[in-house]
């Protein structure tokens, strides 16, 4: 064949197959419900509202194989216990910053290198589902 050339393979890994030091696990919480002091109205500030908050976090793999242990994992259960206690720490005006201050928390554990946070207000426009934002953030470090 014309321009074709022959191309050493033995080197390197074929196509097609997974590395799994080069892999992500993707940790998630979808439509987390929370009661939450809100926004940048007086009613807002006074009266919970709910917020519905949805979160992906990216965890490089460490390339041994996963042990079956907890201890070996980021726990989806610390993770919602985490926005809970953003959330408890009282009044935000926007929903930008709530998004903010969850992806800073859940990027001080070392083996997240990124996170996507939607945070969503169901019940402010009526003829809207939801209003809200989503961000992402990836570890710099």
């Amino acid at each position: 064949m014309k321009g074709a050339r022959a191309v050493n393979t033995t080197d390197r890994q074929p196509r097609g197959v997974a590395d799994a030091t080069r892999s992500f696990r993707h940790v998630f919480v979808r439509d987390l419900e929370i009661n939450a002091t809100l926004g940048i109205y007086e009613h807002e500030k006074l009266s919970p509202q709910r917020v519905i908050i949805n979160i992906d976090l990216s965890i490089k793999e460490r390339g041994e194989p996963l042990e079956d242990d907890i201890s070996n994992v980021v726990s989806y259960e610390k993770v919602v216990d985490l926005i809970k206690e953003i959330v408890a720490t009282g009044h935000v005006h926007l929903v930008e910053t709530l998004a903010e201050m969850i992806a800073a928390r859940c990027l001080e554990n070392d083996w997240i290198t990124g996170v996507r946070v939607r945070v969503e207000k169901p019940d402010i426009i009526p003829e809207a589902r939801s209003v809200g934002v989503e961000i992402e953030r990836l570890r710099t470090t």
